[in-house]
C-alpha cells in the first residue's frame, strides 16, 4: 500500500452531476478549521473546468473557487460520486486527472467517482471498487478494471476508490490518518460524531439480521467491548468465542456476519490503532508500546506496521509524535 504524503492542499474536483452528499463529506473533513484540536490546517479548493456554478441534483449548485490550472498545486484530489453513475465527465477534467496521476498526485474517488477514474483510463489493470449495487455495472462498462467485489475502500497505484455513502467518510478519515496521524483523524471523527476507525478490507454490505442474529450481535458487541479494554492481553479467537458462549467456528462465522471482518483481522487492526496512539502521545519504548497494544514483541508489531501501514513504528513516531522521542528511542 502506498503511503500518502502529508496533504495540506486539497482539491475537490467539481463537474455537473456530482453528488451533493460526497461534496459535503469532503468539505466537512477538510474544509473546517480544527487547528485548535491539533488537526493540521488544510487548504480545500473547489476546482472546476470553468468558474461558473456547477449544478447538482435538487436545485443545488457548487461555486468553484479555482480552475483546473490550480490542480498541479494539489497534494490530494477528491472526486465525488455521481447521481447518474454513467455521467460523462468533461474531457478537460479527464485530461487534468491523467496529468495529475502522471505527476504522482494522490487521487481518491468516492462511490461512483470510480466511474470517472475509469472513464479517464486510470483504472485499467488496477484494483478498484464502488458501491456494492454498482459493482456489476462498473465491471461490465469497464472490463479492464479489476473490480473488488467486497470492501470499503482500496488503493492501487496512488488511486483510491471507496464504496457508497458512509464508506466515503471512512476513506476520507483513512487518508487523514495515513498522512497526518491517528490523533488528527480521531479529532475530525469526534467533531463529525462518526466512528474514527473502520478498515478498508471490511465488507461493505451485511445482511439484515434475524431476531436470533440480533441476540448474537448483542453478545458479540460485548465481546468486542471487552477485547478493546484488554488488547494488551494475549487474546485468542478461542478465548473470545468462549466468552461469547460459542464454538470457535460459530463465533468466527457470526463475527464476520456482524462486523464484516474476521476476529483476527479485527484484533490486529485495533492493536495497530492502539499502537499508533501510543506512538503519537507518549515516549514509551518500542517494546513497551508493543506490550501495551497487545503485539507482545517489537518484531511482531513492526511486521504488522509494515504489512498494513507500509511503514515502521519508529518511522511512524518520527512523522506523527506530538513530542520528541526520548534519547533511548532516537
Amino acid at each position: 500500500m502506498t503511503r500518502p504524503a502529508p496533504a495540506h492542499r486539497i482539491a475537490l474536483l467539481a463537474f455537473p452531476g456530482i453528488r451533493a452528499f460526497d461534496v459535503s463529506v469532503i468539505t466537512e473533513v477538510w474544509g473546517a478549521d480544527r487547528t485548535e484540536h491539533g488537526v493540521p490546517g488544510f487548504e480545500l479548493r473547489r476546482v472546476a473546468a470553468s468558474p461558473g456554478p456547477v449544478p447538482m441534483r435538487g436545485g443545488l449548485a457548487l461555486t468553484p473557487d479555482r480552475t483546473l490550472a490550480w490542480l498541479p498545486r494539489a497534494e490530494l484530489i477528491l472526486v465525488p460520486g455521481l447521481d447518474d453513475h454513467l455521467t460523462p465527465a468533461p474531457e478537460p477534467v479527464l485530461a487534468a486527472l491523467r496529468r495529475s496521476h502522471a505527476r504522482g498526485t494522490t487521487i481518491a474517488a468516492l462511490c461512483g467517482g470510480a466511474f470517472t477514474l475509469a472513464q479517464a483510463g486510470l483504472l485499467d489493470g488496477r484494483r478498484a471498487l464502488t458501491h456494492w449495487a454498482l459493482t456489476d455495472l462498473l465491471r461490465a462498462r469497464y472490463p479492464r478494471v479489476l473490480v473488488e467485489p467486497d470492501a470499503l475502500f482500496v488503493e492501487d497505484g496512488n488511486l483510491w476508490t471507496a464504496a457508497g455513502t458512509a464508506a466515503g467518510i471512512d476513506l476520507c478519515l483513512h487518508l487523514v490518518r495515513a498522512a497526518h496521524g491517528a490523533e488528527a483523524a480521531a479529532a475530525i471523527a469526534r467533531s463529525m460524531v462518526t466512528a474514527p476507525f473502520r478498515t478498508g478490507s471490511q465488507a461493505q454490505f451485511i445482511e439484515r439480521p434475524t431476531p436470533h442474529a440480533d441476540r448474537d450481535a448483542d453478545t458479540l458487541a460485548e465481546v468486542r467491548a471487552f477485547a478493546l479494554t484488554h488488547l494488551h492481553e494475549p487474546l485468542t479467537v478461542s478465548a473470545l468465542a468462549a466468552r461469547a458462549g460459542m464454538s470457535p467456528r460459530s463465533f468466527a462465522r457470526n463475527f464476520v456476519a456482524a462486523s464484516g471482518t474476521t476476529p483476527l483481522r479485527w484484533l490486529v487492526d485495533h492493536r495497530i490503532a492502539a499502537a499508533q496512539k501510543l506512538l503519537e502521545r507518549t515516549d514509551l519504548t518500542m517494546p513497551e508500546v508493543a506490550r501495551r497494544s497487545g503485539f507482545g514483541s517489537e518484531v511482531t508489531m513492526r511486521q504488522h506496521f509494515a504489512s498494513r501501514l507500509a511503514t515502521s513504528p519508529r518511522a511512524y513516531r518520527a512523522s506523527f509524535a506530538a513530542r520528541p522521542p526520548s534519547a533511548q528511542e532516537r
